[in-house]
């Protein structure tokens, strides 16, 4: 693919947009007669409804339904869910519990909803709910992990092991530690939410926070028994997804079934505290790790175990151990993974799923067997450097990650560091380095895409991906242009509709490998076609072959001879097209399985902790990625700084805290739950390795979104360690862990 070194990075297409209140968001709508839900919540975390009082709601001014489990709209496809993309799949066999929005009178979590308030204003809609009464008959909730750990469960797929389980034992240095996660919340900018309009009696028409305009369109289709091409949904822009907006949520569904029943466009906005409890989180993860290495430095064994929270009424899982399993040249791992059902609201992905958990406990560990073997943390992680991976006894697609460590060593200084902890000190701060490695799977979905090359020269990108705020339209207008070589200002995508050719869901990092693949073989066949017209009888370039010809500047010519040419705008009017459309299909071919494909990061901070306080603070941070080629360079430079920024409030300042008595938490809200602020964040230096992968998709990029989070805490919590001599296994690193005597 071509690297165009003629033009500076690009802008986002949709920056301009976007900060002068021009880019619309899901709320940002408003459909003529259109009403306002407001959700209630309950007051336990267990128990059962034995009354709930409506009167004084059903008789405000404005109010146009309350809705309860006593008169819940049916939902006709929630009585035998089909696929995985429903609203929520089917419940397991195994599980203690079966949840339905507003079904029943039996409460399985906090803030579970007991009713939905409709009215024609949304100030009156609030006012009504608060009208809302219930009487409960409540039962203990169990809420912590740590004291129902006995009851754990083995999903599928739980026990993963190579070589001899017994290794460790014998290994001349041993390592047992165990690390927590707390439960973090996504809480992007933008709420949740849904507005859900009625176009016909079986025709319907959303827009909605969601990473995937077609997602949820099956996921309507399949609740409401309708053909998906009678559902429209329209998802342009999002303030944030982190991955929350992967599935459905059941209130989304519940707001699309009143919708119906009032006979008018229904929008439901999430408040902030019902973004705790009712669109996923990271689950509360306690994880262990024994380690054992010959003197040398040469891993003889890993045994990765990890137990995390999930609800009753659904069994989440994801690949919080599977990093263990590969990354690293060892003859001997075992994994092990485990659930303990709570009554708690069900978990979802979010920041680098599963691996920014598990890289958290594994990569601390390296930093730890280091220590005790004396070495660099970087050499240690070079003398176990996997050249092939361990786990599927396949190549790489690509890897370049002793390049990443060299760079990001160069970068931030490493030189300087100090091997023993607390050797560094000015004044009453003590100076601490640390690093880390990120990994992610590098996915190639199948994606389709249509590209309108007009008349004037002009050129239309279309397809259903949303953007959810890493620069997509950017990558794909770039991705155009280089086929192309259409000036940017000329290229136009238009995306997050389902009216246009499908698409994945925006998560995993996997767009711009799918959606991309796609928008380039289209750009393809406009090229070749363009070529063919140059070329045919009676054509300015007849009798040339299509493999000698080029395109650039708006013009095809002989590439051997760049005065012999014609501009694509008289080749269509020559040929009275008013535009050339093609569409492509794109996915991978079954070369792909021949290879492991992944995306990997190297993280390096430096951190200053007060000798007195505790209190912490990242001074520097390195954040090298060795994605594959990178297609947009600004906005790439953009996502790492994204993932640093969530990666600094995952190791200093995250954590939602439940009160175990009542199982509710205590700190739903942006005051009392801390993300990272600008104050927080340092100056961030990004490096890119940009190299090709030869194997994944036709422009050599992999994807880049989550390795720029995951090992980044662990990278935080071992400068600190280097600073203090004080290992913090438990996020987040607070001055009170920093103040106790950790060794």
């Amino acid at each position: 693919m071509k690297k165009d070194a003629k033009n500076p990075p690009l802008d986002r297409v949709d920056g301009r947009m976007k900060v002068t209140g021009g880019a619309k968001y899901f709320a940002d709508f408003a459909i003529p007669n259109m009403a306002y839900c407001v959700i209630v919540g309950s007051d336990i975390a267990r128990g059962t409804i034995t009354s709930i009082d409506t009167r004084k709601a059903q008789g405000a001014p404005g109010v146009l339904g309350v809705f309860t489990h006593q008169n819940m709209p049916p939902i006709p496809g929630w009585d035998a869910p089909t696929s995985k993309q429903a609203d929520r799949p089917p419940p397991k066999p195994d599980t203690e519990e079966k949840y339905r929005i507003l079904s029943s009178p039996k409460i399985l979590f906090d803030g579970q909803p007991i009713a939905m308030v409709v009215a024609d204003t949304y100030e009156r809609a609030t006012y009504a709910a608060s009208l809302v009464k219930a009487v409960y008959s409540k039962q203990t909730a169990r809420t912590d992990l740590e004291k129902y750990k006995k009851d754990e469960i083995t999903p599928r797929g739980g026990d993963y092991s190579r070589g001899n389980a017994k290794a460790f034992e014998s290994a001349p240095v041993q390592l047992e530690s165990e690390y927590t996660i707390p439960i973090e919340v996504h809480n992007p900018m933008e709420l949740h939410g849904i507005l859900a309009h009625w176009t016909g009696a079986d025709k319907l028409m959303i827009y909605a926070k969601t990473q995937g305009v077609n997602s949820t369109q099956q996921a309507m289709a399949q609740a409401f028994k309708l053909e998906p091409k009678n559902i429209h949904v329209h998802t342009e822009f999002m303030g944030g997804g982190f991955g929350m907006g992967l599935r459905t949520w059941p209130q989304e569904t519940a707001t699309v079934a009143i919708a119906k029943k009032v006979g008018r466009p229904v929008k439901l906005v999430m408040h902030r505290s019902q973004m705790f409890t009712m669109v996923g989180h990271r689950p509360y993860t306690a994880q262990s790790i024994r380690m054992g290495a010959d003197k040398n430095g040469k891993l003889v064994s890993i045994h990765h175990a990890a137990t995390a929270e999930t609800a009753k009424y659904e069994d989440f899982t994801e690949a919080t151990v599977n990093m263990t399993k590969f990354m690293y040249d060892c003859p001997n791992v075992s994994t092990r993974y485990r659930l303990v059902r709570l009554d708690r609201s069900v978990p979802i992905w979010m920041r680098g799923p599963g691996e920014a958990t598990g890289a958290f406990a594994l990569e601390s560990a390296m930093d730890e067997m280091a220590y005790k073997l004396s070495m660099d943390p970087i050499a240690f992680r070079l003398k176990n450097y996997s050249e092939t991976d361990p786990e599927h006894n396949r190549p790489y697609s690509s890897k370049h990650l002793k390049e990443a460590y060299e760079r990001g060593a160069e970068a931030i200084g490493w030189k300087d560091r100090k091997n023993g902890p607390g050797s560094i000190k000015e004044d009453n701060w003590l100076t601490g380095y640390g690093m880390s490695t990120g990994v992610f799977n590098a996915f190639r979905w199948e994606a389709s895409a249509r590209v309108v090359l007009n008349a004037d020269g002009s050129l239309v990108v279309q397809s259903a991906v949303t953007d959810i705020g890493p620069g997509t339209g950017t990558a794909l207008t770039m991705i155009a242009h280089n086929v192309l070589d259409i000036p940017f200002e000329r290229i136009k995508v238009e995306y997050g509709d389902t009216s246009l050719p499908k698409a994945p869901s925006q998560g995993g990092s996997a767009i711009v490998s799918a959606v991309g693949s796609a928008v380039f073989d289209t750009c393809t066949k406009i090229k070749n076609e363009l070529f063919e017209l140059a070329t045919k009888a009676g054509a300015p370039l007849a009798g040339s072959k299509v493999a000698d010809l080029s395109i650039e500047n708006g013009n095809v010519f002989i590439s051997n001879s760049p005065s012999t040419k014609v501009t694509v705008t008289n080749l269509l009017k020559a040929n009275n097209l008013p535009s050339i459309v093609q569409t492509a299909d794109s996915k991978g071919s079954a070369e792909l399985e021949k290879y492991s494909m992944y995306s990997f990061s190297v993280h390096f901070v430096k951190v200053k902790v007060n000798a007195l306080t505790g209190a912490v603070r990242v001074t520097k941070a390195v954040s090298v990625a060795d994605s594959g080629r990178i297609i947009s360079p600004k906005t790439a430079a953009s996502q790492m700084i994204g993932g640093v920024a969530g990666g600094i409030g995952m190791a200093l300042t995250e954590e939602a805290i439940i009160d175990h008595r009542f199982g509710r938490f205590v700190n739903n809200n942006l005051a009392d739950y801390h993300v990272a602020v600008h104050a927080d964040v340092p100056a961030i230096e990004t490096i890119f390795i940009d190299k090709p992968d030869p194997v994944i998709n036709p422009m050599g990029a992999k994807g880049m979104g989550e390795i720029a989070l995951i090992g980044f805490s662990a990278a935080v919590a071992n400068a600190v360690f280097n600073a203090t001599g004080k290992r913090i296994r438990r996020l987040p690193i607070t001055p009170d862990k920093v103040m106790q005597q950790v060794s």
